[in-house]
């Protein structure tokens, strides 16, 4: 009774997490983010360089978008015509820009991304639970058929082959949902661990790190009730995203031996949720005011 219970429950589990991650839509960007008539007029009259990137900037200045391409370069999509907001990504399987796009799925036949992403991770989660279940269930007349301890019928032949399949699939989920979870703590996209994006300031490939519990909140939401579930609870709304506005990977090391007076005292304070506009972060960028400022102590003073 308690291993049909168990089953039963895994298995439900399993069919309701990958049916969520089949049928949920992925998240397009919003209208906001698409181009209005005059300025695509505007884009098809310039050409490729400064100009059609001065159009994109008067777009997008009112845009919450932080990443830039390698160039650094407004993010656009000539496909669908849009300026891409941060962690969105042009799926040519869909051809359709995703929200926080991860990666279009063949296994689902769907792409995985910020609407759906808690759902394929549960879907890993519970279809690694139930595969492990069947292993460790069939494991003692998996033993019995090599040693001549079952009965000469055909079941002995689904027996060793149930074994192998569950056995093989455990090995192959393991190490995906593994990944996935170092993702989740790491608050990135597959497509971010191959490419880190890029910001204002440069490439940062923790930008979007908040530290191990709220990276898990972003996904899974701040009521833990709804972990386990299938049920939609990921924070945001997949156009922006919270950000660091420095590098804090434990990984890496400390900052340079000429910055430690500035990291002391900037311990205790708490970065804020988001970069800072332009407008906002000018004193963190224009070192040429800081030099004539350092550079004539008494001005200061009169200041």
């Amino acid at each position: 009774v308690v291993c049909l219970i168990a089953y039963h429950l895994l298995f439900a589990m399993f069919v309701w997490s990958y049916w969520k991650t089949i049928f949920t839509l992925p998240m397009n960007p919003s209208k906001e983010f698409h181009l209005s008539y005059a300025e695509k007029e505007l884009l098809e009259r310039e050409p490729r360089g400064e100009a059609h990137q001065e159009v994109l900037r008067r777009a997008a200045k009112d845009l919450p978008i932080y990443t830039r391409t390698m160039s650094g370069a407004i993010r656009y999509c000539d496909r669908c015509q849009l300026i891409k907001p941060d962690r969105c990504h042009h799926c040519s399987v869909c051809d359709k820009c995703i929200l926080k796009m991860d990666h279009h799925c063949p296994w689902v036949n769907n792409c995985v991304g910020f609407s759906n992403y808690k759902f394929f991770l549960l879907f890993l989660a519970y279809s690694l639970l139930y595969c492990l279940f069947i292993a460790a269930t069939d494991l003692q007349y998996f033993i019995k058929f090599w040693t001549n301890g079952l009965p000469d019928t055909q079941a002995k032949f689904h027996i060793m082959f149930l074994f192998f399949a569950a056995a093989m699939f455990s090995v192959s989920l393991s190490s995906l949902f593994g990944y996935h979870c170092w993702l989740v703590s790491k608050n990135k996209s597959t497509l971010e661990a191959f490419r880190s994006p890029v910001f204002r300031h440069g490439t940062d490939k923790n930008g979007f790190s908040l530290g191990f519990s709220k990276n898990m909140r972003q996904v899974f939401g701040d009521e833990k009730k709804y972990w386990l579930l299938p049920i939609f609870s990921s924070l945001g709304d997949g156009c922006s995203f919270p950000t660091c506005l420095v590098n804090q990977d434990p990984e890496q090391p400390s900052t340079p031996a000429g910055l430690n007076s500035t990291s002391k005292n900037s311990e205790n304070h708490q970065f804020p949720a988001k970069p800072l506009r332009e407008s906002q972060s000018h004193l963190l960028t224009d070192s040429q005011s800081w030099t004539e400022s350092s550079a004539n102590p008494g001005k200061i003073k009169a200041g």
